[in-house]
């Protein structure tokens, strides 16, 4: 029997069921762990800043390469000169560093000879002080104490890249070019070859 509207009956009054029966064989439901909390883009954005390194100052950057090792003006200049920020800072910064001594031109050249002349010679010497933009008198006033001692630095290079007498003429060539390429006259450099051992060679000292 159907009624004027609404779903059909059944014979004994209840409503036929739509749905099929659930699968009573099918295992429980997993249950869902905690979901991850969403991501707060506008915080992040906010808070990345502060995990950023502070930007240095030039005058930070020019005392954090001279505590490393003495510069010349002429290379702070250069190393600095991408991160001046307005025309003539980088020249301020380097007057006032200049006046209170933290450059220093002579240690500039002290720093140099103290690493360099037991490799090289006073060419050399001279060509990486000029390189550094230190003054040319001041550079050969410095040089010019070290002209005593370079037959005997060339003597000690040699010894230590070679320690015997060229066999022939192919051989003195490659060492007179070795210590040339150092710096060191071709007077020097024959001299550094031919002098007879001194007695602390002599005894392996």
């Amino acid at each position: 029997m159907w009624r004027a509207s609404g779903r059909p009956r059944a014979p004994d009054g209840r409503a036929p069921q739509d749905d099929a029966p659930p699968d009573r064989t099918a295992g429980p439901r997993q249950a869902r762990g905690p979901r991850a909390p969403a991501t707060d883009g506008a915080a992040d954005a906010e808070a990345a800043p502060a995990r950023r390194r502070p930007t240095l100052s030039l005058k930070g950057r020019a005392l954090q390469l001279l505590s490393r090792r003495e510069h010349s003006r002429l290379e702070l200049e250069r190393k600095l000169a991408a991160h001046e920020a307005e025309p003539g800072e980088l020249a301020r910064v380097l007057d006032e560093l200049q006046a209170r001594g933290f450059i220093d031109e002579q240690r500039v050249i002290d720093s140099l000879l103290h690493q360099r002349a037991g490799r090289l010679g006073a060419s050399r010497l001279r060509q990486e002080l000029a390189a550094k933009g230190v003054d040319a008198e001041a550079a050969a006033h410095a040089l010019a104490g070290l002209k005593e001692s370079e037959p005997e630095r060339a003597r000690a290079l040699w010894l230590r890249r070679f320690g015997d007498p060229p066999a022939d003429a192919r051989e003195r060539g490659r060492q007179m070019r070795f210590l040339m390429a150092r710096g060191f006259s071709a007077e020097v450099a024959a001299r550094a070859m031919c002098a007879p051992p001194s007695e602390d060679e002599a005894d392996g000292r």
